[in-house]
């Protein structure tokens, strides 16, 4: 017995001193790491309340997209009076509008940097209190290159920093109900273009520069709807030993009450077998250094991969013992609140199952890691060392970071691989395959103790990590070798060139021709009515299964596209209204399904990335559309050639999406060929 023991021993220390030599920078940091392992406990992980205050949150999500949306593309209506005062032509005022709208696109991923280090609540307010001190500004404006300037490119900004946190805090709070919440508070941007196309045109009585102050005063209400945005109390995910003292239950409990002895779940509890073909979770490219200087989120594990192979045991403080008996199935519901409405924090015990060195040393060998095919015996000890096929250095770190999560701020929104996710999370192979805890526990990617540590400290860092982490994520190059999703990506710039070219040229137009002006801008309203309605019906019937993302983006774009072609065949009220309709269903659809196209085509975990470009290459469109379409009718003298120049390009987006899911499919397979042979 003794001499197997010593053989054993042997072996352990002969395949440690292997790891050790393939990773000499494990071993320069091997007493630090170890005492850093020794307290890992802990690990936070936001599980949305589903109900309560997350309504309130909706309503002002809702109002921040009504006053913003509403001011951008209603914007065009100052143009005019721009251009009398300026005396300029129509494609060099359109930059006014079109810097506002391509700003506010464009500054996104700097906007989810800022919210990822500071939180929703204080960007939202900062970003309403500097962009209605823009509009203020724009009140003094001398030429229109101020009104660029102020007005556009600051202007935008501000805006920007408001639109980010009112779309994405829906994603935090809400899970059952995420489409009708995400639904509704985008349709503040129909409402809002409703709303402003007549409020506008009224203030404007009064001139352009007093119609700006009185705009950014409703701006400046955005702040008050900001205040809403109140983070979400996480849930603790702890490793502890499991014959806890009665003295630390007590600790837990909160009200001196022994916690009753509760279910384990162990990890096949929480987790249930994907339907056939489906994948549950397609790893990211492998790791690489990037322009910002920090890593890919490979870098980063998820608090699954951190706590696989535990057991799990759910414990709410501050709840009586009697009702602690939870089954697996209320896993999926609701976060659960406490008598005055906020949420409970709740802690979930992990009791870790370690397993032992196996036979083949070879496997352990090549794998760089320590791994066995014998039953695991459950230790009763505090100790974190991470089980599974995954680098270790990046376990250390990362299991690090659990343990200062706990002092420092909650899990950082942007470290979400769902933060952008607009539709049903049912769509979601992870989702339907385990428990709501499981589910975002496997989409919460943790901070690490570099970024945690920033976060304590007091003082003013020009880029810390948690902004340099976002935008290296967001702005990873790598997405552009990805066929599919240039194809998707060039496809959002056309469409987004075309997309304010009408709400720029609809009104003058119809007024031109001989329609009544409140006609002709009740027409404009009428996009953003039709808009609001279409939102709704798309986030709804795209919840079903059987429906198609892709195929519904490609009918409504191709039907906005010939809608603006033929718009200008006939001019009256009747032919106005029905291009508004499909126009507005257009709008609705393309941004709706945006976020679901993309996670069919390259996966949840790069929808972060893919978003982050998608809104540099839609704001850059943006930028550049109308006014294109303005010099259009300055050559020709009609605004014929300004509509086709939309529609076709509409109608081209469309085109380039048709063969997407077969671009997609291929590039799946070559990948699958590509990644045997990198592995060899």
């Amino acid at each position: 017995m003794a001499t197997q023991q010593q053989t054993k021993s042997h072996d352990d220390l002969t395949i440690a001193n292997r790891l050790v030599d393939k990773n000499p920078d494990i071993s320069k940091k091997d007493n630090k790491d170890d005492d850093d392992e020794e307290e890992i406990e802990e690990a936070e992980v936001v599980v949305p309340p589903d109900s309560g205050w997350a309504w309130v949150v909706m309503v002002a999500s809702f109002l921040c997209c009504t006053v913003i949306d509403g001011i951008v593309f209603c914007s065009p209506l100052l143009q005019d009076q721009w251009i009398a005062e300026f005396d300029v032509s129509k494609a060099y005022v359109s930059f006014v509008s079109s810097l506002l709208s391509g700003c506010y696109l464009m500054a996104g991923p700097f906007v989810s940097a800022l919210a990822n280090r500071f939180g929703f609540r204080p960007v939202t307010v900062a970003g309403a209190i500097f962009g209605s001190l823009c509009f203020g500004l724009s009140y003094y404006a001398p030429s229109v290159e101020y009104l660029f300037f102020i007005y556009g490119v600051l202007g935008g900004i501000g805006f920007c920093m408001v639109y980010i946190p009112a779309v994405v805090i829906i994603g935090f709070y809400f899970e059952k109900w995420r489409a009708l919440a995400t639904g509704v508070a985008l349709c503040g941007s129909g409402v809002g273009t409703y709303v402003f196309a007549p409020l506008t045109t009224y203030l404007l009585q009064y001139g352009w520069r007093q119609t700006l102050v009185i705009q950014g005063a409703m701006v400046l209400l955005c702040a008050l709807f900001g205040m809403a945005f109140r983070p979400i109390q996480p849930i603790t995910l702890a490793v502890t030993d499991k014959n806890d003292t009665v003295e630390e239950k007590r600790k837990l409990n909160g009200h001196g009450n022994t916690v009753a002895p509760t279910p384990q779940l162990t990890q096949q509890a929480f987790t249930k077998p994907l339907p056939e073909g489906r994948l549950a979770y397609s790893m990211p490219n492998s790791a690489h250094n990037t322009y910002m200087g920090a890593s890919q989120r490979h870098h980063y594990p998820t608090a699954a991969e951190i706590f696989k192979g535990m057991n799990l045991e759910r414990r709410p403080s501050g709840t009586a013992s009697g009702s602690k008996g939870t089954e697996l199935k209320q896993l999926r519901k609701s976060q659960p609140t406490t008598p005055n409405g906020d949420p409970q924090q709740l802690t979930f015990n992990l009791h870790k199952e370690l397993t032992t060195v196996g036979e083949n040393e070879e496997e352990a060998e090549n794998d760089n890691l320590l791994e066995t095919e014998a039953k695991p015996i459950t230790l009763q000890a505090r100790r974190h060392t991470v089980s599974g096929r995954r680098d270790q250095e990046i376990g250390k770190r990362s299991a690090a970071a659990a343990h200062e999560a706990h002092h420092g701020q909650a899990t950082r929104p942007m470290y979400r691989d769902d933060a952008f996710f607009t539709g049903s999370l049912t769509r979601i192979p992870q989702y339907q395959s385990q428990s709501s805890l499981a589910y975002h526990m496997s989409v919460t990617r943790l901070p690490t103790k570099q970024d945690m540590l920033e976060d304590r400290q007091k003082g003013c860092r020009i880029c810390p990590e948690a902004v340099r982490r976002t935008l290296s994520t967001m702005l990873d190059t790598s997405l552009l070798k990805s066929p599919s999703f240039m194809c998707l990506a060039f496809s959002g710039f056309l469409t987004m060139m075309g997309f304010f070219v009408p709400f720029g040229f609809l009104v003058s137009r119809a007024t031109d021709s001989g329609i009544q002006p409140s006609t002709a801008v009740d027409i404009l309203g009428g996009i953003g009515l039709v808009n609001t309605i279409a939102r709704i019906v798309c986030g709804s019937v795209s919840s079903f299964p059987s429906i198609k993302p892709l195929w519904l983006n490609n009918i409504a774009l191709t039907a906005g596209g010939l809608a603006t072609i033929f718009s200008g065949l006939v001019i009256n009220p009747a032919t106005q209204w029905t291009f508004a309709v499909f126009f507005g269903i257009c709008i609705a659809c393309f941004s709706a399904l945006r976020s679901l196209i993309a996670v069919e085509m390259i996966g949840l975990e790069k929808l972060t990335n893919a978003f982050g470009f998608l809104m540099l290459f839609q704001g850059l469109a943006a930028t550049f559309g109308t006014p294109i379409a303005g010099a259009l009718y300055g050559a020709t003298g009609s605004y014929d050639a300004a509509f086709y120049f939309a529609g076709g390009l509409i109608l081209l987006s469309a085109f380039l999406c048709y063969p997407l899911s077969y671009i997609s499919r291929w590039e799946q397979r070559r990948n699958e060929k590509i990644t045997p042979l990198a592995a060899a």
